[in-house]
């Protein structure tokens, strides 16, 4: 039986709920799977954290992270008494970076018993490939001058490495898939970075003659996602145009509050990381009520990359057996707990196993 150890940092707010509730789901499917368990390490790292120490994690927490064969993460934020600046450049995005996770992956698919506000959903079943390290997110620009003379600048910085490897993800996946992958662009307005993401997205195309390819302009891609879903497969955008098409893939999918999404290294030197997209919701935290899909499903998502994709495929049956059942927290307008939607995926599971 294999071991996986698994670093767990359940954050602030709702994470603290929501991420126990997913390791019982995924130590259930170990449980009933057999072929593999989990060893879990929790780490108190975020806003708590940082307002005891003034950091949001430990000096050595990277190396700490190294040890260990994933990072479950839970949500991260505390506005009210730590800027999001710091909250997620201190921990979020100084895993990503140093972890060199330079692929983010969120799925957005039509749940069976969870309506789209969109009139015909018609199924739609997309995965956007954001480009993770770089893009319009580099830390790189300043600010000089005051008054009507202050200037400020940020660059947008693409490199070829970074750019050819997040299409090649997208298009191997896509193979697995239905074939098909859409880039996200902009080419008619911005000057630089655009046509040359174009013209690395024709090459790197190339390569897989037996994939469809599509680009699209942002605002139209934005424009499509609502208007006909379901014609999209694998997305593949730069860091900040796969940052809101993936909150877009939620909201059309029924709450951005159930997305899951991966923080992927290529190369399998240092752990991924596996987080839900939703926040720390501090209005509802500690009152047993918090949405654990968003986590389950990321915890889902971890499977998939072990290479259990079989007991991934039952936990996303289960969720999808609870909506239909209409056990659903009150952000998705029932009256369920927490604990209540946890235990109607654990009933599912064990049905499954049988």
């Amino acid at each position: 039986m294999k071991t996986y150890r698994i670093a767990v940092i359940p954050g602030d707010g709702i994470g603290k709920e929501v991420v126990p509730a997913a390791i019982d789901v995924l130590n259930k499917v170990a449980l009933l799977d057999g072929r593999f368990q989990f060893e879990w390490t929790t780490f108190p790292w975020g806003c708590d954290y940082y307002l005891e120490t003034g950091s949001m994690m430990p000096e050595n927490g990277i190396e700490i992270l190294k040890q260990y064969d994933q990072i479950f993460l839970g949500a991260v934020g505390m506005p009210e008494l730590v800027p999001d600046h710091i909250s997620l450049w201190g921990l979020l995005i100084k895993i990503r970076r140093e972890m060199q996770q330079s692929i983010n992956v969120r799925p957005a698919k039509l749940l069976q018993g969870l309506p789209s506000p969109l009139r015909q959903p018609n199924g739609f079943d997309f995965i956007v490939v954001r480009e993770n390290s770089e893009g319009e997110y580099a830390e790189s620009g300043g600010r000089i001058h005051s008054g009507q003379d202050e200037i400020a600048i940020q660059n947008a910085i693409f490199t070829r490495k970074g750019t050819e490897r997040a299409m090649r993800y997208a298009f191997e996946l896509a193979k697995a898939r239905r074939q098909h992958v859409t880039s996200a662009t902009k080419s008619n307005g911005i000057t630089y970075s655009m046509p040359f993401w174009d013209e690395v997205f024709s090459e790197i195309g190339k390569e897989y003659e037996d994939v469809g390819k599509t680009s699209n302009h942002i605002d139209a891609l934005a424009a499509f996602l609502v208007m006909k879903p379901d014609n999209f497969d694998v997305i593949v955008a730069s860091n900040l145009f796969g940052d809101i098409l993936t909150d877009l893939g939620g909201a059309i999918m029924g709450s951005i509050g159930i997305a899951p999404a991966a923080n992927i290294n290529t190369e399998g030197v240092f752990p991924s990381m596996f987080e839900p997209v939703h926040g720390s919701a501090p209005d509802i935290a500690g009152r047993g009520i918090a949405n654990p899909i968003g986590q389950i499903w990321t915890g889902k998502m971890m499977l998939d990359f072990l290479g259990y994709e079989e007991a991934g495929t039952h936990i996303l049956n289960s969720i999808e057996s609870t909506l239909t059942q209409g056990i659903k927290t009150p952000d998705l307008g029932g009256t369920a707990t927490l604990r209540e939607v946890t235990d109607a995926v654990l009933q599912y599971l064990e049905s499954v196993y049988q």
